[in-house]
C-alpha cells in the first residue's frame, strides 16, 4: 500500500513540477505515473551501479556528482516515456532535487514509527 501511495505522490509531484519548471513537460497523469514507475526501477537497478562506477569522481566532488547522475537518469527515463520530456541536463538536475525533497517529505510522513 505504501508503494502505491509513493508512486501516486511522485506522479503528482511530477505533474506539479512540470507546471512551474520550464523545460519539463508532462502531458497527462498516465505519463507521470509511468515515469514514476520507471524512475523507481532505474533508481533501484541502474543508479547503484553508476554510483559505484563513479565513486572517485563522487569523492572528489564531495558527492555533488550524484546530482549529475540523477539528472542523466531522468533524461534516460524521458527518452523512453512518451508524454514526458525534459529539455536538458540543468532542468533534469533541478527536477531530481525537487523529486528528492518531496520524496523525502512523503517518506517521512508514510513511515510508521511503531514498527
Amino acid at each position: 500500500m505504501k508503494l502505491i501511495l509513493r508512486l501516486l505522490f511522485n506522479a503528482i509531484i511530477l505533474i506539479s513540477a512540470a507546471y512551474w519548471m520550464p523545460g519539463v513537460v508532462v502531458d497527462n497523469f498516465y505519463a507521470a505515473l509511468m515515469t514514476a514507475v520507471l524512475l523507481g526501477l532505474v533508481n533501484a537497478v541502474i543508479r547503484p551501479i553508476l554510483i559505484i562506477l563513479t565513486l572517485p569522481i563522487n569523492i572528489l566532488t564531495l558527492g555533488l556528482f550524484t546530482l549529475v547522475i540523477n539528472g542523466f537518469l531522468i533524461l534516460f527515463v524521458a527518452s523512453f516515456i512518451e508524454g514526458f520530456s525534459v529539455s536538458g541536463l540543468l532542468p533534469a538536475i533541478f527536477l531530481s532535487l525537487v523529486l528528492w525533497l518531496c520524496s523525502w517529505l512523503t517518506n517521512a510522513l508514510l513511515i510508521d514509527e511503531r514498527k
